[in-house]
């Protein structure tokens, strides 16, 4: 129960050093985007890839080649998403979800905080974060695709605004 072989220690070491560098080489082969700020599918993936780690140094079935196998197949599968909803904005809605306001010219927009379960509180605080000591600054506050919450200062400028993707939803 607590110690079966010697064997077993040095394979897990020896696989466990071989799976782990190339899960290294795969993600730098496959770029920046596999690493970035995580969506729902990111997450699934990273999740898969850490599972897949584990089930390769710990379980003696599985091969080095068939867990190096499902690192290339998931990361594969990662990439292709990518390139997918980059090409195809049909794609894109599946995958991805839509920024959403959650402060707007000076109200809260409460059916889009409640719909997000984020609380006004939160929003405070985002905004303490970036500086900003009152909310009469403030032009819009919205919950990003990765979750972060962004702050976006009253401007004189009139620019192209960052907010032309950002459904206002009714309150």
């Amino acid at each position: 129960m607590f110690f079966s072989s010697w064997q077993d220690i040095g394979r897990v070491l020896l696989i466990g050093l071989l799976s782990y560098a190339s899960l290294v080489l795969f993600l730098r082969i496959s770029g920046k985007r596999t690493l970035s700020k995580m969506n729902a599918f990111d997450l699934v993936v990273t999740v898969a890839l850490g599972s897949t780690l584990a089930t390769i140094l710990l379980n003696k079935k599985i091969s080095l080649a068939e867990g190096l196998t499902a690192f290339a197949l998931l990361i594969g599968l990662q990439y292709m998403v990518a390139w997918l909803s980059v090409h195809s904005s049909k794609c894109s809605e599946l995958i991805k979800s839509n920024p959403d306001l959650l402060y707007y010219q000076g109200s809260f927009i409460s059916s889009s905080l409640s719909k997000n379960r984020v609380l006004e509180v939160e929003v405070l605080q985002a905004a303490r974060a970036q500086g900003i000591s009152s909310l009469n600054d403030v032009e819009a506050v919205v919950l990003e695709t990765d979750g972060n919450i962004s702050v976006i200062k009253k401007s004189s400028s009139s620019s192209s605004s960052t907010l032309s993707n950002v459904r206002l939803e009714k309150s």
